[in-house]
């Protein structure tokens, strides 16, 4: 009986496609969102489509999908990344030992109130005020990622702030939007109407602290002028 022909070898088994790292991946994600935060602020939330995103990026539409699954997702990352994540930090504040509640708020958002325009979180928040009454999901978008959590990190600190007796009155407990209202007003005047006079956001803030909260002992007041220099 003839010999039969020795088999053939089994194939190799398919090569699995490697997988980017995690540094790659994270790297690839920030660079899509530097890219977004150019193009939406050059254009606007409504003009702005994926292609353009991809090609400021440098990538192909494939990857920027493979990161956010359309434009809604990629502007909620944008905010996030601008300013959610900046103000988690607030959510999260609690006074050290002997911190008074005003100290806790200067020391959690001065650095985020200095770096407002360079860092560009102002232009975002004008973008998100300008496209807002015509677009109701970036409105909701905004409210969702930055309004609510933020207001909630302000009543409980008011809470305990007023429980200390470090509240001049009740308008902080009544109204916690006042905290961040000079701040906004500096965003809209830098913005549209300084003309060679800005306003400091991280200034604007600590006379607003200086207002709703009661003087520390030993500290100089930096927002509220003595009545005697105004005579």
């Amino acid at each position: 009986m003839p010999d039969l022909p020795d088999p053939l070898p089994d194939p190799p088994p398919p090569r699995r496609a490697r997988r980017p790292s995690p540094e790659r991946t994270a790297r690839t994600r920030q660079a899509i969102l530097a890219a977004a935060l150019d193009v939406f602020l050059a254009q606007g939330f409504a003009a702005t489509r994926m292609a353009d995103v991809a090609a400021r990026a440098g990538l192909g539409k494939g990857t920027l999908y493979l990161h956010f699954a359309d434009k809604a997702a990629l502007f909620e990352g944008v905010l996030q990344a601008a300013i959610g994540a900046p103000l988690a930090g607030l959510a999260a504040a609690a006074p050290a030992p002997g911190e008074p509640v005003r100290e806790t708020l200067r020391r959690g958002l001065g650095p985020v109130l200095r770096e407002m325009e360079a860092s560009r979180r102002a232009a975002v928040i004008r973008l998100v005020l300008a496209e807002a009454g015509r677009l109701p999901e970036v409105a909701a978008m905004y409210r969702r990622i930055v309004i609510v959590p933020g207001l909630a990190a302000i009543r409980a600190l008011a809470r305990l702030a007023a429980v200390r007796g470090e509240l001049r009155g009740e308008a902080l407990l009544r109204h916690p939007q006042l905290l961040v209202a000079p701040v906004l007003l500096a965003v809209l005047w830098n913005g549209f109407f300084a003309e060679g006079e800005p306003m400091d956001p991280e200034a604007v803030f600590a006379a607003q602290l200086d207002l709703l909260f009661l003087p520390q002992p030993g500290v100089p007041e930096l927002g509220v002028p003595d009545p005697g220099t105004l005579l």
